[in-house]
């Protein structure tokens, strides 16, 4: 067998957001039923506070791979994505290399995709008013995502980057009902569903904003000195997380609102939510918070999905990459 490489620009049409979605749902089901192991991820600062280096390994499934990636927050709004890298994939029988991937696509759209999954067994059923506070590359992920979920009839989308919202409204022109706010809170105001996709190191949503019955899915902020939201946010909302392990962890929203006193540790884990073992929303005016960190069975169920569609369709480079005795 070849080993596949796929680039940026081949994933997102070999894999559409819907599928995704379910991929993900796949990886959390097989975590629940303790088919996967994944060790917490290995972040390295880089020298000269350029930003992060992280290695992430998991198995699910049978499965095994890792990504490695490189978190560059001075790549926001340049040429270059801020998260840049590859995910590999072994084959599972002979362990050998099968799969080389672009780190930049998977990460755009398996977060979207969780936050997609959260969002269709936590928010309302109703819920059709998108808040987007961030315009980059997660914000065009998480639009399709939402939409994939929910019937948008409004989207507003906030970003302190002027030149960023301008592409972000030239992207999506014509294809959703989109309103440029003037502030985060003109963004929250109302809103149904609320996602967070900023590179900030402080709170950008306030929780005295958050409307009754919203949803909120947090993404931005994966490191402990990082929040995207105050102590009000979390301690309005009943708060579910990717891992409970990770969130301890890692969460910078929940653990500086646990320092604060606004947030008791109560969680639930999308796993349990996933099968069912927990309950999700409970009525209609409850606040929902998903916290996203991300996790490595998302890349490696990705890339599964991705190797299976690839050799379906033909898509992508196959190499004789090695791994064979000479």
């Amino acid at each position: 067998m070849k080993t596949l490489v796929l680039t940026q620009r081949e994933i997102p049409a070999l894999l559409p957001m819907p599928d995704m979605i379910e991929a993900m749902s796949r990886a959390f089901h097989a975590l629940a039923a303790g088919d996967a192991q994944l060790p917490l991820r290995s972040v390295q600062p880089l020298t000269g506070e350029r930003g992060w280096f992280a290695v992430m390994p998991a198995q699910l499934a049978g499965d095994f791979g890792l990504k490695a990636i490189a978190v560059v927050p001075a790549n926001e709004g340049g040429p270059h994505d801020s998260h840049p890298g590859a995910v590999l994939l072994f084959d599972p029988a002979t362990g050998r290399l099968i799969g080389i991937m672009d780190a930049s696509a998977i990460t755009a759209l398996r977060t979207a995709a969780v936050s997609g999954l959260a969002t269709r067994l936590l928010a309302r059923a109703d819920a059709s008013t998108l808040a987007l506070l961030g315009a980059g590359t997660q914000a065009r992920t998480h639009l399709e995502a939402m939409a994939a979920v929910r019937p948008l009839r409004e989207v507003r989308v906030w970003s302190r980057r002027p030149a960023t919202l301008e592409a972000f409204a030239a992207w999506a022109a014509g294809r959703w009902p989109l309103t440029l706010a003037p502030s985060a809170r003109d963004a929250v105001d109302g809103a149904e569903i609320v996602c967070t996709v900023t590179s900030a190191r402080t709170p950008v949503l306030e929780g005295a904003w958050l409307a009754p019955g919203a949803h909120v899915n947090a993404v931005g902020a994966s490191l402990r000195a990082t929040r995207e939201l105050d102590g009000e946010a979390v301690r309005r909302a009943r708060v579910f997380v990717d891992r409970a392990e990770s969130a301890l962890a890692e969460s910078g929203d929940l653990l500086m609102a646990r320092d604060e006193g606004a947030w008791d540790g109560t969680m639930t884990e999308l796993a349990a939510l996933v099968t069912g073992a927990a309950p999700g929303r409970t009525d209609e005016r409850e606040i929902t918070l998903f916290k996203s960190l991300g996790l490595a069975i998302e890349d490696l169920a990705a890339a599964r999905a991705l190797h299976e569609r690839a050799q379906a369709t033909g898509a992508g480079t196959w190499i004789d990459f090695g791994g064979f005795r000479t």
